[in-house]
């Protein structure tokens, strides 16, 4: 079955390193022009600079989810620049581990605001693209978190719950207007524990990333799957993890 990937554009937030990264290396590799978006602009330059250099097509811009208007320049510099948009991949987000009665409401709301309403303000930008070519596809990159309920991650599980939740009534709403995908890692090898604040928390994630993490590029490997099957094929949900997570 031939890929459909080839000449797709795709938004990617969260692009500048880890999972993002990695997606927008492998897809341009099979003929994909991305839309690269996150905080870092030096990084997005240079991924974008070495994707030109093998080849492929890529534009950028400093974008932070948090505000719905960097969403939406972010999806017109797609369309502007490549003529239309074909898929949107919310892959941006944020970790703060704690117990809840240790009350980092500070922590809530920067993981309600990225993870959740990022997400949202990613959908919102994607699907007036969408409805006006009548195609596209959204992919949410969530979390096993919130499959499997542990203590010290219930207001991270739950935004990626309601991430979950998003997405399943978006599939079900499109009625084949366009696809709806989401995909939950577990650990991967990535930066991302870096972003919590909580010391006993992150060096126990990292201990146990170091042990049994999976690459970024198998969770690319599962977007280009979902994205390269016909357009009439819709996968809902896929979940990648290291064989030795419980």
């Amino acid at each position: 079955m031939e890929s459909e990937i080839k000449d797709k554009v795709v938004v990617i937030t969260g692009a500048s390193s880890g999972i993002g990264e990695a997606i927008a290396l492998m897809l341009t590799k099979q003929g994909a022009k991305v839309v690269l978006g996150a905080r870092r602009s030096d990084l997005l330059e240079a991924l974008a600079a070495k994707i030109e250099k093998d080849g492929g097509n890529a534009v950028y811009a400093e974008t932070d989810v948090k505000s719905r208007e960097d969403l939406n320049k972010l999806v017109q510099l797609g369309c502007g620049h490549f003529g239309r948009v074909d898929v949107m991949i919310n892959n941006a987000g944020v970790s703060q581990l704690s117990h809840i009665d240790a009350l980092d409401v500070e922590g809530w709301e920067e993981m309600i605001d990225i993870n959740l309403k990022g997400v949202l303000y990613g959908i919102a930008a994607a699907l007036p693209v969408f409805k006006q070519q009548g195609s596209g596809h959204i992919i949410n990159i969530i979390s096993t978190s919130g499959i499997k309920i542990v203590p010290m991650q219930g207001v991270y599980a739950g935004t990626k719950n309601a991430v979950r939740t998003i997405s399943e009534a978006l599939r079900q709403e499109s009625n084949g207007r366009w696809r709806v995908t989401g995909i939950s890692p577990g650990f991967v090898k990535t930066a991302f524990a870096n972003s919590i604040k909580n010391e006993e928390m992150k060096t126990a994630v990292l201990d146990r990333m170091e042990a049994i993490a999976i690459a970024p590029e198998a969770v690319a490997s599962a977007v280009s799957f979902a994205i390269g099957l016909p357009s009439n094929v819709d996968v809902g949900d896929i979940v990648i993890r290291p064989t030795a997570q419980d």
